[in-house]
């Protein structure tokens, strides 16, 4: 084999990578890889063998763990897996033994997540079992409820700011006991801190936006004590949507109004779930809500996925934002139910043959618009119209398409496609990649196999204005 960087790159860490056949690329790409591969080689030569007893951050890590904080509960966040697995690796050798590391690959991190806290997911963990510390991957930072812990270390920084901020959110819940949570950041060092200006770059961002203000939580230790990213949790005005890549966590919202509800009525826990389906009230429309007045529908596709819509007055549909659909069926328990719209089943019937057509995004579980699984449902989704009855209609196209609907992308698919994206890719070379990100089991959290079923309405509220009421009303 010909003596040059590349070769001896694959032969010494050829098991980390699922290789491509050469002659599928270009041959200056070859070259541009020779090239970065003979440049990392360089300084894997100049650095030399890694040395974790000379890494000055795992120790700062370490003293946190074991002087600061000895007997509180930590989760650790860092974006990368490889990460995960060597600090979970090291502080076990540093004699932290309920320790556990979380990532993508994890078969099951929900188990994990409850191992390190059980009160607040109401599960049944002995005390030997239990976990103090969890290292993890943003597979954890959304989703989860882990309000036992009130100490987040951010042991790297996101390139989406707003992922820092979901992080945070996965203590900051109902059911957190502690008056104060303390969240650590660990920043570049100087040097490299003065060549990317991360820290500068990220204060601007703070600063750009009017919502940032009003509350003693501070970013960075020399912040002033009124620099607030309470409003940016809550995800106010929106301030956020340019990221790609956020999906916002509106599974756990759904799960935060139930929980709320049931500790206030515990009656409901047995009330709701004996309702039958197709159950259906209306109330009055305030008009400051974004939208018009209509019904909600909730619904149960074939398929078994939870679909909400929002349709106005004539059929159309209004928004496929979880989000706001959810704002606007908000009421206090006595809110008065009031008559029905004439028409309020004709537009059920229509909203339910909206979903089943796809025409209405599945409760918003597609994330935001401007989001990365919204987006590439989308790509896929048209691109499939245009190659209908060409060789390029293949059931492995259809069933990514399947997939992406009803399954949560991995972050690390959801990083890849986001530079393609922002690269510009074809929609021909993007439905390859995400076929073989589904291939390599690298585009979807969870691979599973739902037999179909009828749809079915679970319930459906209207929207009445004032105007709309009957004058005796």
């Amino acid at each position: 084999m010909e003596d040059c960087a590349l070769c001896r790159y694959s032969e010494r860490y050829g098991s980390k990578f699922k290789w491509t056949r050469p002659d599928l690329f270009k041959k200056e790409l070859g070259e541009d890889l020779e090239n970065d591969s003979n440049a990392l080689l360089k300084i894997l030569e100049l650095c030399g063998t890694w040395d974790p007893e000379q890494d000055e951050k795992l120790k700062t890590l370490e003293e946190l763990l074991k002087n600061r904080h000895p007997n509180e509960k930590v989760i650790v966040f860092t974006q990368f897996a490889d990460t995960v697995r060597y600090l979970e690796e090291q502080l076990k050798v540093r004699g932290f033994d309920r320790l556990a590391g979380v990532t993508g690959d994890t078969e099951d991190p929900t188990k994990l997540a409850y191992r390190f806290s059980p009160k607040s997911n109401d599960a049944d963990i002995k005390p030997e079992d239990e976990l103090r510390v969890l290292i993890a991957t943003d597979v954890l930072s959304e989703g989860q409820n882990l309000q036992d812990c009130a100490i987040v270390v951010n042991y790297d920084l996101p390139w989406a700011i707003i992922r820092l901020i979901q992080r945070a959110g996965r203590v900051d819940r109902i059911g957190q006991d502690a008056e104060t949570l303390l969240i650590y950041t660990f920043l570049p060092a100087e040097g490299v801190e003065r060549i990317i200006q991360l820290r500068a770059r990220i204060r601007t961002r703070l600063d750009e936006n009017k919502e940032v203000v009003g509350t003693d939580e501070a970013f960075f230790e020399d912040d002033r004590a009124d620099l607030s990213i309470l409003e940016i949790y809550n995800e106010k005005a929106e301030i956020f949507d340019e990221e790609d890549d956020v999906e916002v966590d509106l599974a756990s919202q759904a799960y935060e109004i139930w929980k709320r509800a049931i500790d206030e009525n515990p009656s409901l826990k047995k009330i709701i779930p004996n309702l039958p389906s197709v159950v259906y009230s209306t109330k009055s429309y305030k008009g400051n809500e974004k939208g018009s007045p209509g019904v909600l529908l909730y619904m149960r596709t074939g398929e078994g996925h939870d679909a909400l819509t929002w349709l106005d007055q004539e059929g159309n549909i209004i928004t496929e934002s979880q989000f706001q659909i959810l704002k606007a069926a908000e009421c206090l328990p006595d809110e008065p139910a009031i008559p029905r719209r004439a028409n309020h089943h004709d537009l059920v019937q229509k909203g339910a043959k909206a979903i089943a057509k796809g025409e209405s995004n599945v409760g918003g579980q597609l994330g935001r618009p401007s989001g990365a699984r919204f987006k590439i449902y989308e790509r896929l989704k048209n691109y499939a119209e245009q190659v209908k009855g060409t060789l390029n209609y293949s059931p492995d196209l259809i069933k990514t398409i399947e997939d992406i609907y009803s399954q949560p992308l991995l972050q690390t698919a959801t990083d890849t496609l986001n530079r393609q994206l922002r690269a510009g890719v074809s929609d021909a070379d993007l439905t390859q990649i995400v076929i073989n990100l589904r291939d390599d089991n690298r585009l979807c959290a969870i691979h599973k196999v739902v037999q179909k079923e009828e749809p079915t309405i679970i319930c459906s509220m209207g929207l009445k204005t004032m105007e709309d009421l009957p004058k005796w009303f």
